[in-house]
């Protein structure tokens, strides 16, 4: 009778074991990686559009540079 119910409280302390500790962190830290993956992706995606748009804009302020520019003429 003693050990039916040392081995109830085993299985009890095995199941709470489970599925309050350690199938949460498990969820937990699967959640974690799939954020940080999202996280990683938007950083890489963000990083290309700079990368494109600073070559756009040296392009573009190039051409304007040598248009605009007026000879310096020194006035006595």
């Amino acid at each position: 009778m003693v050990r039916l119910f040392f081995e109830l409280f085993i299985l009890y302390i095995g199941y709470k074991l489970i599925f309050e500790f350690i199938l949460p962190i498990f969820n937990a830290s699967k959640q974690m990686n799939k954020k940080m993956s999202e996280f990683q992706q938007q950083m890489q995606q963000n990083q290309r559009a700079q990368e494109q748009s600073a070559s756009f804009k040296s392009t573009v302020t190039k051409k304007d540079i040598d248009k605009e520019y007026i000879d310096y003429e020194e006035i006595k």
